[in-house]
């Protein structure tokens, strides 16, 4: 539709029509297992309301969404389209790593792919649009949903949004097939928790506001995403969905953002519980003026802004805006020419769960894991020739999906055993060892896992006996370890990153049996693991690595696949380095090597993570060189080019991520110890070098100064090159 038809489309709309517009309701109302993913605060909607409402979310499948469709335009006065809206996080049924996963790949190509396939599922089941991708730089592992973002680095978030929203929306009209409109979330600063609780208060000064975590969203607005979510917490103490200079100054005028903003889940309703205001009614007033079109699950837009008009509280003029952004995106998805847009039964049959999105989702999981200790080169195992005993509660576990998966399915799950068992291992067997959790408070499960845990929880004697048997009679144990997938996402903060109990004392029985121990972690954030690395030859972080999980997994066990993953988030010691990062900032009483009391330290743990942002193992190792610079003062519009040599010393074919850090020496405000500004992954076979060259211009030194200019400062820089975020591989160089 040309865009003169579509204001005279608003134009010609009700005030009711329009209000009905901008309400979005869950597909509960329409299934009874339509998906929920946020509170029932009841609502309370009159059957006209859900009837005209003009989004729906957490619904799919292509014949269900085209009969709503169907009946919906039939009672809507203007035949508009409905928008069928869900969180498709890492994947629709085929379900790829977690975010906080695929950020350890440092290879962007793979959450692009992950969500072109995400896209082609959902939009064959007749979705129009994902809430993803989330790019909340988070840098405190005790809140849950660190899962659901690529990691604690601003540049590297970044890099992997821009990916994302090409994935879903690819680079042409949204109308275009196969292709979903993107969200990016939440906007702004929800990754920062005080004390990593869920929903908490979030302070942060602009400075670190503009230099740290807008990136990111930045990033995805440049792609062309097309919608973007408001985040729950209050910032500068004002609520984000109440929040105009955040939402119009900041995320509109300065970001350019011109696409449709939706609040969270009852996002709109809650400015009452942050003490902002009175009733529904300020709460919509607030909301509207600060620019938010679609009201998630609440009435406060539905039942007030007819009156807030009434009483020229509000000018119609900002409904009128909200309307139109929300009639653009329908009519950019193309659906006033065609309301289903792709939904098509037959090609949900063709294309979900394919062969290839199969073969996708097993490559990328085996990119994303990280070996983070192989003694003895314990790893990779042997098909034959060794007798192996897999053991925990993963071992042949379907757990293995984000906690966001919602329309992924355990059956479709391919567990550690049955990847073994595909990849021709002769001699191996499973054994349940302890229960996932021994705690089930606060755990929301469904019926049939809850029994099964519990009936865990009833034999855990007699599961670790028989585990122990195995282990006895086994020359290699693998302990397959970690969370249930609900113990992290939304509204899963911890305090306790341990394993559970039960999978600590399974360890500890099996290290007294048999030394010969390599555990394989499973979980969503990043734990405390100084007495798993202590009693273990070989661990390997595998996150939650999706629907091919297990096939991933045997291909890095046995080696047909080398490990190359880097973290994408520090692993503290305790709970007490909490928060902690690699990007931090010096203090005036720096440690420095110094055995003084009085320097910023602890006393009773070193200052250092267990393993730093960038740290991964391989099964061949790599020398990188000096670095080279093509000259050492920059200026101008000028660049320096600067140069290492990465060369394969071993005897296995393998990728190493090669990571460059910048630190800016002296500023008119403290700068962080170093930050990522670029990286490559290079494949080598065996004695095969080459070289990496990185472009360093003043576009990638500036930052927000004392006077809140974004510029790049004369001065002194370090530069530094190497395999992680603590490599002292560094040069220096000069800005004029």
């Amino acid at each position: 539709m040309e865009d003169g038809k579509l204001k005279e489309l608003l134009s010609d709309m009700s005030v009711e029509e329009k209000i009905d517009q901008l309400l979005q309701v869950t597909g509960y109302y329409f299934e009874e297992e339509g998906v929920v993913t946020g509170p029932n605060n009841q609502a309370g909607f009159m059957q006209q309301e859900v009837d005209l409402a003009g989004s729906v979310l957490g619904i799919a499948g292509a014949d269900k969404l085209i009969g709503i469709q169907k009946k919906y335009m039939e009672k809507q006065p203007h035949q508009i389209p409905l928008l069928f809206m869900a969180d498709i996080i890492n994947g629709f049924r085929t379900i790829f790593p977690i975010p906080l996963a695929q950020g350890c790949s440092f290879d962007p190509e793979i959450a692009k792919i992950g969500a072109e396939v995400a896209a082609k599922e959902s939009a064959v089941s007749g979705l129009h649009l994902t809430f993803s991708p989330m790019v909340d730089l988070v840098r405190d592992p005790r809140w849950g949903r660190v899962m659901e973002s690529t990691g604690e680095d601003p540049y590297l978030n970044s890099e992997f949004a821009r990916a994302m929203v090409k994935g879903y929306q690819g680079d042409g009209e949204l109308s275009q097939p196969y292709k979903i409109a993107a969200c990016v979330k939440h906007f702004a600063g929800y990754g920062a928790p005080m004390a990593g609780r869920e929903y908490n208060t979030v302070e942060l000064s602009n400075r670190t506001l503009f230099d740290s975590y807008l990136p990111s969203y930045q990033a995805a607005i440049d792609a062309g995403c097309a919608t973007a979510m408001t985040s729950f917490n209050t910032l500068d103490r004002i609520p984000s969905t109440a929040n105009k200079w955040l939402m119009r100054d900041i995320l509109r005028t300065h970001m350019g953002f011109e696409g449709v903003l939706i609040s969270d889940w009852a996002a709109i309703e809650e400015i009452i519980h942050h003490g902002v205001a009175e009733g529904k009614k300020q709460a919509a007033r607030l909301a509207l003026e600060a620019g938010v079109d679609i009201d998630m699950m609440t009435t406060c837009y539905c039942r007030n802004i007819k009156e807030l008009l009434d009483e020229n509280k509000i000018d119609s003029a900002l409904l009128d805006e909200a309307v139109y952004r929300v009639l653009v995106l329908k009519n950019r998805l193309g659906l006033f020419e065609n309301p289903f847009k792709d939904a098509n039964s037959q090609w949900e049959e063709d294309v979900i769960l394919s062969k290839e999105h199969r073969k996708l989702a097993r490559q990328a999981a085996a990119q994303t894991m990280v070996l983070l200790k192989n003694e003895d080169q314990i790893l990779p195992l042997k098909k034959e020739g060794q007798k192996i005993a897999f053991i925990g509660p993963h071992a042949d576990s379907p757990y293995l999906m984000g906690v966001w998966s919602i329309f992924g399915r355990m059956e479709d799950v391919i567990t550690i055993k049955e990847g073994v068992k595909r990849a021709g291992v002769t001699e191996a067997s499973f054994y349940r060892g302890a229960p996932v959790v021994s705690d089930l408070t606060k755990l929301e499960l469904h019926s049939e896992v809850r029994e099964q845990i519990l009936s865990d929880i009833k034999a855990s004697k007699a599961l670790l006996k028989e585990a122990l048997l195995a282990a006895q009679d086994s020359d290699i144990v693998v302990l397959a370890l970690g969370e249930y997938p609900a113990q992290s996402g939304e509204a899963a903060s911890r305090t306790n990153l341990h394993l559970d109990p039960l999978q600590l004392e399974l360890l500890r029985q099996v290290k007294k049996i048999n030394p010969n121990i390599v555990t394989v972690l499973l979980n969503g954030r990043p734990l405390i693991i100084e007495d798993v690395l202590a009693d273990s030859k070989a661990v390997l972080e595998a996150w939650l690595p999706g629907t091919e999980g297990g096939n991933a997994i045997a291909d890095i066990l046995f080696g047909d696949v080398t490990p190359s993953g880097k973290l994408s988030m520090s692993f503290p010691r305790t709970v007490g380095q909490i928060p902690i990062y690699y990007n931090d900032f010096p203090t005036g009483r720096p440690v420095l090597g110094k055995k003084e009391k009085y320097l910023s330290q602890y006393i009773d743990c070193p200052n250092e993570p267990l393993f730093p942002f960038g740290y991964g193992l391989s099964y061949t190792a790599f020398e990188i060189s000096p670095i080279t610079l093509s000259h050492k003062i920059l200026s101008g519009d000028g660049s320096i080019q600067a140069s290492v040599c990465v060369r394969n010393t071993g005897h296995r074919e393998g990728a190493q991520v090669i990571q460059l850090y910048i630190k800016d020496e002296v500023g008119s405000v403290s700068r962080p110890n170093r930050e990522l500004k670029g990286f490559r992954k290079v494949y080598l076979k065996p004695g095969e070098e080459a070289e990496v060259v990185f472009d360093i211009n003043t576009s990638m030194l500036k930052f927000y100064d004392n006077t809140m200019q974004y510029v790049c400062e004369p001065g002194s820089f370090r530069l530094f090159i190497g395999a992680d975020s603590a490599t002292e591989n560094s040069v220096s160089f000069t800005v004029e």
